[in-house]
């Protein structure tokens, strides 16, 4: 009944949400596609190393994502239920702990830079660029710790408007800086890979002090000691409750890649350059769906903590086929237009030539990915956080890993058949959460009772 008589408010206020997250996330994305683009004008080689180094940045930053996606889940429900002190204490806890997390990891890639890079292998050659880049960018991981639990909590009170707005400008500023520091242009010295690393690192630092004046402007005025007094510790165990076995998928997924990447790193600089090129031409086919699902889990998780169950039910059918419209239709264009994508970031021939059949084997693998990316989302919107990490683990490593080494590696089909194996790994958890979200049993999962 419910969903009758309000589906297109709901839709009006998924859109509100959508539309700047999307604008969001493709600025974020476009952050680590200028260092990409900018880079290739400097050597093959540095687009290598900083694809090998960012692989390993991402893993690092999905321990913030233990208390993040907690964050956004509780706070979305609490703000639906009208809870607004728990919602209060939520934010609070989490800004404290993903400090400290954040505090922690950027000691370790920093300091830790050439034994991680040597643990995964990374050519001599490449070393020098990979190193250098690493200890810069992760010596201040822990702004991106922070401004990643502000914009959670922005996007749960339906003002995802902001988080994008800092993102436009952060994107200025690390173009800017990259072209500066990159080729010397402005005055400044050319120091190519450690430049792109100074202003990545300078842009993330700017967003978290914008997201902390906003925060406490337009979102929480402040934060009572009274709400502290004694620590919520139930706040605390439900964030964790949520955010360990999310961020253990995210992290599942994420060293599961960092595992193909070391299975890459072994056919060689032209696979691995071509893998990196890749990456950052897709990321521009799923953001769509990214957008949609974070979008949609926000609303998700309002209409549970209104219960309003079949109503989210509803919308996240919705979500999943818009989704799945627009990947596959920009896979596609991206495919036909593979060729000339590649030849504008390269001219070496052999990673033009591999390159552009990927793109065409993506196209099966997107349909997957789309599915994917809104029944996490979803899932743990509702409360029912544990079974996307059980699916995703099992199958991530028995399918994607394990075909990706029988494909690539013992059957010699390279790239390629690393590829296919990520079709087949996504394309199967699709199948699966489909029937779980179909089967409603998340009806039961949920933190406001």
């Amino acid at each position: 009944m419910d969903v009758i008589q309000e589906p297109r408010s709901i839709r009006k206020n998924l859109a509100r949400l959508a539309v700047p997250i999307f604008i969001e996330t493709l600025l974020i994305m476009m952050l680590g596609a200028v260092d990409t683009v900018m880079l290739s004008q400097y050597s093959d080689n540095s687009v290598a190393a900083v694809g090998v180094v960012n692989q390993l940045i991402m893993f690092a930053f999905l321990i913030f994502e233990v208390i993040n996606i907690g964050t956004s889940v509780l706070c979305s429900q609490y703000l639906g239920a009208r809870m607004h002190k728990n919602m209060v204490q939520v934010v609070g806890v989490s800004l404290i702990l993903n400090l400290a997390f954040g505090l922690f990891v950027s000691a370790i890639l920093h300091y830790g830079a050439t034994f991680l890079l040597s643990m995964m292998g990374l050519r001599s050659e490449l070393m020098e660029y990979g190193v250098s880049y690493m200890e810069i960018v992760g010596a201040f991981a822990f702004f991106q710790a922070i401004s990643l639990t502000i914009s959670a909590s922005l996007r749960s009170a339906n003002k995802a408007v902001y988080p994008m707005m800092v993102t436009v400008v952060v994107n200025i500023l690390n173009i800017i800086g990259n072209y500066s520091l990159i080729f010397g242009k402005f005055g400044m010295p050319a120091l190519g890979v450690e430049g792109a690393a100074i202003s990545t690192a300078f842009a993330r630092g700017v967003s978290m002090v914008i997201l902390f004046v906003i925060l406490f402007r337009k979102h929480i005025p402040r934060f009572p000691l009274s709400y502290f007094r004694p620590f919520p510790f139930v706040e605390l165990k439900n964030l964790l409750k949520i955010g360990v076995p999310s961020a253990g998928e995210n992290m599942s997924y994420s060293f599961s890649q960092v595992v193909l990447t070391y299975f890459i790193n072994m056919l060689g600089n032209e696979a691995l350059a071509t893998r990196t090129y890749v990456v950052n031409i897709v990321m521009f086919v799923y953001l769509f769906a990214i957008a949609m699902a974070q979008g949609g889990a926000i609303c998700i998780g309002h209409l549970v903590g209104e219960r309003k169950l079949h109503a989210a039910y509803l919308l996240g059918k919705y979500v999943m086929r818009i989704s799945i419209l627009v990947s596959l239709v920009l896979s596609c264009i991206w495919a036909l237009m593979g060729h000339t994508l590649f030849s504008w970031l390269t001219d070496n021939p052999e990673i033009i030539r591999l390159g552009t059949i990927i793109l065409f084997i993506d196209v099966i693998l997107e349909v997957g990915r789309a599915i994917n990316i809104y029944a996490t989302n979803a899932l743990r919107a509702t409360g029912d956080v544990n079974y996307p990490f059980y699916v995703g683990f099992v199958v991530q490593w028995s399918v994607a890993v394990g075909c990706g080494f029988l494909f690539g590696i013992h059957w010699g089909w390279g790239l390629v058949g690393i590829w296919c194996a990520f079709v087949l790994d996504e394309n199967l958890r699709g199948i699966i959460f489909v029937q779980r979200w179909n089967s409603l049993k998340w009806t039961k999962k949920g933190f406001v009772k």
